[in-house]
């Protein structure tokens, strides 16, 4: 898989489980990816946790990451199993120590992601600067000299903040310095709802400037519900077209459907599904018509019985206690192709 240049925008996600649990890591990691999760992440703070990624790669399919600080001794383990490194170069102790890992990433052909939080910033940037985009820009800048001067360029680069216009401002200052592929996210961006909204905004705005080349959505939640974030915003952006996609109305007095449990049970049930479906879920007959023709499937609530649409067209009434298995079993036959 490939990040940057021409290759599409990607959604990453990172494991919760302690990585040492060869077991339940990798059960995590097949349920990201049995939701559209393109790259996972996963923490080394030992070296056994290290040692474990030979036994967690050989069981998964996704490319596989390992997030390290500080101590170059478990990234000289890890590299050898793994296919990208995230690591802060001057983080990691003398040149020597440096050079080592720099050598082995190269032995391995594993890149490097450079990962700058305005939270941990250096204390000469931070004296210099505060809390400001310009000092998360020249630490990053401070950490690519180091792997430059190794002849090292096999590199991504995050800008992370819990503050989206600070995030938003480094990313923007650092794109219009260097051609180093972008990896967005808002860090510590906070539970389910918060936390989407502040993601949505921050790697939204960017990505519609043609700014990054892979995101990662941090909620305090099931690293699933990243996953979906993540999708639905290069959906929302169209920057990909995949799995089952739901319009339905906000619902009013005029609702004859319960839109808000339905749409919840088809998005679940259909998470899974990768061919592009359109789905519209109306309450009436206002616009639940025009949205239902435009849709692949639709249901449009009315009195008594309600509208299914397929393909643009009315092609029959059902009850309100057969509607969810008749929407589901026309998006299982969609996906399967007949």
């Amino acid at each position: 898989m490939y990040i940057g240049g021409d290759a599409p925008v990607t959604v990453q996600s990172m494991t919760t489980t302690d990585t040492t649990d060869v077991k339940a890591t990798v059960e995590q990691i097949h349920g990201l990816e049995g939701i559209g999760c393109d790259i996972v992440r996963v923490s080394a703070p030992t070296m056994d946790a290290a040692k474990a990624l030979k036994e967690i790669k050989k069981n998964i399919n996704l490319p596989l990451v390992v997030d390290i600080h500080f101590d170059y001794r478990i990234a000289l383990e890890a590299v050898k199993y793994v296919d990208k490194l995230r690591i802060n170069p001057g983080n990691i102790g003398n040149p020597d120590k440096v050079q080592m890992v720099v050598k082995s990433c190269k032995d391995y052909g594993v890149p490097m992601r450079i990962g700058v939080n305005l939270g941990s910033l250096e204390k000469d940037l931070f004296d210099k600067y505060g809390y400001a985009p310009e000092a998360m820009v020249e630490s990053a800048m401070r950490h690519i000299k180091i792997l430059e001067d190794l002849d090292f360029y096999d590199t991504i680069v995050s800008l992370k903040a819990s503050d989206v216009p600070r995030m938003v401002q480094a990313y923007r200052l650092f794109a219009a310095k260097t051609d180093y592929p972008l990896h967005l996210g808002v860090t510590e961006a906070g539970s389910k709802i918060p936390g989407t909204v502040k993601s949505a905004m921050g790697i939204g705005m960017l990505l519609f400037e043609g700014i990054g080349d892979t995101i990662r959505i941090s909620l305090s939640e099931d690293p699933r519900e990243e996953v979906k974030v993540g999708r639905y915003i290069l959906r929302s952006l169209g920057l990909r077209n995949e799995g089952v996609q739901v319009t339905s109305c906000p619902t009013c007095a005029r609702t004859h459907v319960d839109v808000i449990k339905l749409v919840e049970d088809i998005e679940n049930a259909t998470e899974k599904i990768k061919k592009p479906i359109k789905v519209a879920v109306m309450g009436c007959a206002v616009n639940g018509p025009g949205e239902s023709r435009k849709a692949d499937i639709g249901i449009v609530g009315a009195p008594g019985n309600h509208l299914l649409y397929k393909d643009g067209k009315i092609v029959r009434r059902i009850n309100d206690n057969e509607i969810k298995e008749v929407l589901l079993k026309e998006i299982n036959e969609m996906a399967n192709g007949s």
